[in-house]
């Protein structure tokens, strides 16, 4: 049976049939569910129970895998999953869930701010792949935002502004938006903003995206209060509902989509309650922009 994707939200997402992502892929499986993610941006495959070695498998099928170190403050000894796997559960190196006050749960907390994976890294990244190994009974959705559609949707005299803008991204400023601002001097290092386009266009298609993120803290050459008034303003725009869509988890999930083409975001859940979530991350190819830190 072929790969079949059905389109399930008025704008973008799809729907993934015909596919064991457990089993190696063929080339024309490999090569159908890449020009999916050309098109829709985010796809939903169901019914894909993975372990952490066939999640990895499947996700070196479209390039490759960034190590999850340097995009948290959770320590080596601490974690719980391999630098393949990065570990967006609530759950401790113990597979408790995480304490009210925990470190690591507060600074976690950044994943419920509209965001895009690893802008904030020199080589953002391009997809990522999140398996559903035990999901929240109630909320705990992760929604996507179609930064296409939401380019398209600016008017003329604000596309026009947005096209040259270059922005810098980092933890420090997504963190500290929800009064995270407890770092070791080693954190602040590792953390040091990047500079990225704020305007994208997609290699394969040649279409154009916004690329925010709550990382975002500045806009190069302008004063911050303004920069970050217009990237709420430009947010706001690209969250409007219907450039959203919601993806309520069912168990064994793997939704897949481009950080090039979209924002997401986790909704709140009972975090008295075990929910693993594992994420494998495809590298990007690239800077947006050649890169200079920020002071």
């Amino acid at each position: 049976m072929p790969v079949a994707i059905r389109q399930i939200h008025p704008v973008f997402v799809g729907e993934v049939s015909g596919v064991d992502i457990s089993q190696p892929l063929s080339r024309e499986d490999a090569a159908a569910i890449a020009r999916g993610m050309d098109e829709f941006a985010v796809l939903v495959f169901h019914d894909q129970k993975l372990t952490d070695e066939q999640q990895v498998a499947f996700s070196r099928n479209f390039g490759e895998i960034e190590r999850s170190i340097a995009s948290n403050i959770t320590k080596m000894e601490d974690r719980r999953l391999s630098v393949e796997m990065a570990d967006v559960s609530n759950l401790d190196k113990n597979q408790k869930p995480l304490a009210r006050d925990s470190r690591a749960r507060l600074f976690n907390l950044g994943n419920r701010l509209w965001h895009s994976d690893s802008s904030f890294r020199a080589v953002p990244a391009k997809f990522s792949l999140l398996s559903g190994r035990i999901v929240a009974d109630k909320g705990g959705h992760t929604e996507f935002a179609d930064m296409r559609a939401a380019y398209d949707g600016l008017d003329e005299e604000t596309r026009s502004q947005v096209e040259e803008l270059i922005t810098e991204h980092s933890l420090l400023f997504s963190r500290g938006k929800l009064g995270f601002t407890d770092y070791t001097d080693e954190e602040r290092v590792t953390f040091r903003p990047v500079r990225q386009r704020l305007v994208r266009t997609l290699p394969s298609t040649g279409r154009k995206s916004l690329y925010l993120s709550s990382h975002i803290g500045s806009i190069v050459g302008w004063p911050v209060p303004e920069a970050l008034d217009f990237i709420r303003e430009l947010t706001e725009h690209a969250t409007q509902p219907k450039f959203v869509y919601s993806h309520k988890w069912r168990p064994n999930d793997l939704v897949m989509w481009d950080n090039r083409q979209t924002m997401h975001r986790v909704t709140r859940f009972d975090e008295t309650k075990v929910r693993d979530m594992r994420r494998t991350t495809i590298a990007g190819e690239g800077p947006t922009v050649e890169q200079v830190q920020a002071a």
